[in-house]
């Protein structure tokens, strides 16, 4: 069984940084493309990010796009959101998944495995 667990989460003001991260313990995922998703109050759950297993490929929303970095480090099967220049419109709650295969999108339905959240908070 995979778990995933979110951390780096909190309260930060408009222009700040905030790294998220994802620990995953069970089977081991790399040879699974990971992704950060989040949702925001009253709105449906969006996709923000992928990386490839290898990490070699990555694909942002056009929303994050150079702001947001994703990494994973397959030793310890990690997988990071580096968060800069953060908006009011951020705020929401993080989730990481994994994917299905090697390779994922920006479809929730390619991740089968999801962590709880952690909630960002971006004050104007």
């Amino acid at each position: 069984q995979v778990q995933l667990e979110e951390s780096g989460g909190g309260l930060v003001q408009a222009g700040g940084s905030l790294r998220l991260s994802c620990a995953a313990s069970g089977r081991v995922l790399d040879s699974r493309a990971m992704a950060w998703f989040r949702q925001a109050q009253g709105k449906e759950r969006e996709y923000v990010a992928a990386i490839s297993w290898s990490g070699s490929s990555t694909n942002y929303a056009d929303s994050v796009k150079g702001r947001f970095t994703i990494s994973r480090d397959n030793n310890n099967i990690i997988l990071y959101l580096q968060m800069n220049s953060l908006k009011p419109e951020d705020t929401a709650v993080y989730y990481c998944a994994a994917g299905t295969r090697l390779y994922s999108g920006s479809n929730a339905g390619e991740y089968d495995y999801w962590g709880q959240g952690t909630q960002v908070t971006v004050s104007s």
